[in-house]
Parts: structure tokens; C-alpha cells; sequence
């Protein structure tokens, strides 16, 4: 167990944080936000309700003071604009970019050594930004995208097969977005066995469709961006990162010729471990997936390069 920062006391920082207190994944545990006394209530909060788990991590909520925030082994992005109804994650980047940067910033001056997870959206072009304007190799600055994107996809395949999600495996890669995210049915599977064994094309297909617009269909009723699940997911890849798992994870990462693309952080197979993104894990892919990640990839870097139109980067 090690020191983790979360940056962004809103639902989805304060859900991470929750998250890793209530499951003891670290021992020690800051929530930092610009709002006064924001953190230090929802930590205050939550010390409160580990009396009724016996929860032992050490938690502190502080307001834009980052020297409390020194020698974390793991900082998480929150902090940001959520999506409202109707906006698209990528109208998001020109409020975002400035945010992400400047917290990255802050948090590098006192955690030199820490492995970075960006949550905020866009999430790969924020990715991108955090990577390139800090200088730190890439295996220390992961997207958290496809550990919430696959955690859609087995919900709806566990839904279809009426089964239970636990039972049901599968995965999303590309993009973070409505449009380019690929959930790999050929991969997906129930108890081992291949989904299509007990699916039609139609119902599968429409599992991949609701999938992809999962985020939208949860802002739509919510009128605000989810946060159990994706608090969750971030959580679940500081776990993998602070307790060494080598968990095979899709995640936003750099590419320098994996899956044949280059100079892009997108959403992939990666073993994650103490050491951040220790392994992009090139699994075979359908040609309609390779066609679809092509597409993917061209989304995602026409939307990146806005960051050099803000001159941002």
C-alpha cells in the first residue's frame, strides 16, 4: 500500500476516493479541491462512516494546499467540467486542458515520482496534454477509459444473458468517446465461452451500441455525468498500480508503433503494475475492429490537435 492523491472532490473524485478508503487500498489517502472546505467535509464524511467498516486508512481533505499532497505514489485527476446533457466529451477540452495542466503541475512539484491517472474529459487528449507537458516517460501517465467503458459492456452483456457479471468478461478499446469506443464482442465471453454462443448478432450489436453511448444514456437521466462507476473504475486501477497486480487493463496509454499507430495516447491492453503502464499487450483483432480502431485513432488525433490550436501544449 502506498500514498494516493485524488484531485477533484466532486461525485467522481469523492467516489474514488470512497472507494479506496472503504476497501483499504492505501494506506494513506488526500482529497484535494479548490472549493473551501469542500474536501475536508467529504473526508470528514467518510471518516465518519469508517467507523462503521473499521476502516484504518489515514485520510485528509485539504483546499488547494499540494504540499500536503507530497510523495504520493499514485495522483488522480478529477478535477474538471462534467459533461451536461446534449455536450460531447470533446466540447469539454477547451475548459479542461487549462485545469489539467495547471493541477498536474501543482501535483509533480511534490510528487516527483508518482504514476499519474487521468480521469478528466476528454479523457485522451487530456491524457496526451498531462504526458507531454509534464516530460515524465510514458509508463507513468495511464487514461482511465476502457477499465469504465468494459465495466459498460459487461453490464449489458450480463443484462442480455441474464447472468450474473461477475461470470461475464469482456473489453473496450479506442477511443474514450461515443463514437470511438470498440467494444471487442469477438473477445467478450460468458464462463469462457464466446457471447455469440448465447447471443444473436442483433442482441450483440446492441449491447456494443449501448455500450458505446452509456456515458450519454447515464447524463441523460442523471442530468450530470455518472460517477459510482466511474469512481469505481479509477479505484480499481490505483488498486492494480499500488498492489502490483499486473492486471491486464484497457487503458489510455502512449503508442510508439503498437497496433501501428504512433504519437497517440488511445485506449488499449495494458498490464498494469507498481510501475504504472508496464506493458501494452497486442492481442489479434478482427478486420472490422482493425478498421474500426483505424477510425478510432484518426478521431482521437483530430481531436488532440486542438490542444496545439489552444496552444496549450
Amino acid at each position: 500500500m502506498g500514498k494516493v492523491t485524488v484531485i477533484g472532490a466532486g461525485n467522481v473524485g469523492a467516489t474514488c476516493a470512497n472507494v479506496i478508503a472503504m476497501r483499504g487500498i492505501a494506506s494513506e489517502l488526500v482529497l484535494i479541491d479548490i472549493k473551501e472546505g469542500f474536501s475536508e467535509g467529504k473526508i470528514l464524511d467518510m471518516y465518519q462512516a469508517s467507523a462503521l467498516y473499521n476502516g484504518g486508512t489515514k485520510t485528509l481533505g485539504v483546499t488547494n494546499d499540494y504540499s500536503k499532497t507530497a510523495d504520493s505514489d499514485v495522483v488522480v485527476i478529477t478535477s474538471g467540467m462534467p459533461r451536461k446533457p446534449g455536450m460531447s466529451r470533446e466540447e469539454l477540452i477547451g475548459v479542461n486542458a487549462g485545469i489539467v495542466k495547471s493541477v498536474m503541475q501543482s501535483a509533480l512539484k511534490y510528487s516527483p515520482n508518482a504514476i499519474f491517472l487521468i480521469v478528466a474529459n476528454p479523457m485522451d487528449p487530456m491524457t496526451y496534454l498531462a504526458l507531454k507537458s509534464s516530460g515524465l516517460p510514458k509508463n507513468r501517465v495511464i487514461g482511465m477509459g476502457g477499465a469504465l467503458d468494459s465495466s459498460r459492456f459487461k453490464c449489458y452483456l450480463a443484462k442480455a444473458l441474464d447472468g450474473f457479471i461477475g461470470d461475464v468478461d469482456g473489453m473496450v478499446i479506442g477511443g474514450h468517446g461515443d463514437t470511438t469506443m470498440i467494444p471487442l464482442v469477438s473477445k467478450a465471453s460468458y464462463k469462457g465461452v464466446p457471447v455469440s454462443q448465447f447471443l444473436s448478432k442483433e442482441v450483440l450489436d446492441k449491447v456494443a451500441a449501448d455500450t458505446m453511448v452509456g456515458g450519454a444514456t447515464l447524463t441523460g437521466l442523471l442530468g450530470t455525468s455518472a460517477w459510482y462507476a466511474p469512481g469505481a473504475a479509477s479505484a480499481s486501477v490505483v488498486e492494480a498500480i499500488l498492489c502490483d497486480q499486473k492486471r491486464v487493463i484497457p487503458s489510455c496509454v502512449y503508442l510508439e508503433g503498437e497496433y501501428g499507430q504512433k504519437d497517440i495516447c488511445i485506449g488499449v491492453p495494458t498490464v498494469i503494475g507498481k510501475n504504472g503502464a508496464e506493458k501494452v499487450v497486442e492481442i489479434e483483432l478482427t478486420a472490422e475492429e482493425k478498421e474500426k480502431f483505424e477510425a478510432s485513432a484518426a478521431a482521437v488525433r483530430k481531436t488532440s490537435a486542438i490542444l496545439h490550436d489552444l496552444k496549450v501544449l
